[in-house]
């Protein structure tokens, strides 16, 4: 049950970070001011800020990694 659990949350993250990496080549993003429920507005918000967070991360890694380097 904890291992489902898990896989869905990972899951989850991965698709947020996959919307965020959408919304730095493209510019779309979710129309999250168009949900009329406060509530749910800010956990959508807050479900594509971990996107944002996990993109920025990865952006860290690779740029101090050896492994990885900026094609002009």
């Amino acid at each position: 049950m904890l291992g489902k659990l898990f896989h869905y949350a990972a899951d989850a993250i991965l698709i947020s970070a996959v919307l965020a990496g959408i919304k730095r080549s493209t510019g779309l993003t979710v129309a999250s001011n168009k949900i009329e429920s406060k509530d749910v507005r800010s956990a959508v918000d807050q479900y594509l800020s971990i996107g944002e967070w996990v993109v920025d991360q990865g952006i860290m890694f690779m740029s101090s990694s050896k492994y990885f380097h900026k094609k002009r």
